[in-house]
């Protein structure tokens, strides 16, 4: 969550009305590091908050689906070569999706109970 500019500006004007930045922290109760990035972007004539840009997704959402139906067996290096993508990127589209590629069963508690009482 960011700052308003009202405090901001409110903070630098303490600051520069003879408030040590110090005085700052304790009454406007934030990080003396965060009112040294404040001075600095108003010298540069920027006091707004910073907009953050959303990334395009790499991977098609629909392209994946459908190349994980159409070959289940895959490996994420295997998806990863086919789209062009590193693995980490398809595993994280995947874990997006909630796409699991576990190759290996998973077994339930009362299968393996009745495994043990046959031995």
């Amino acid at each position: 969550m960011t700052y308003s500019t009202d405090l901001r500006k409110r903070v630098l004007k303490h600051v520069e009305d003879g408030g040590s930045k110090e005085d700052a922290v304790n009454i406007f109760g934030v990080c003396i590091k965060t009112i040294w990035n404040w001075i600095k972007r108003n010298k540069q004539g920027n006091l707004s908050p910073k907009v953050k840009e959303v990334c395009p997704r790499k991977i098609e959402d629909d392209l994946l689906k459908k190349y994980i139906e159409a070959h289940p067996d895959a490996y994420l290096r295997e998806i990863a070569v086919e789209f062009g993508f590193t693995a980490p990127a398809v595993f994280y589209a995947c874990k997006r999706l909630r796409i699991t590629l576990k190759k290996r069963q998973q077994i339930t508690k009362n299968e393996t109970k009745k495994k043990e009482k046959s031995f």
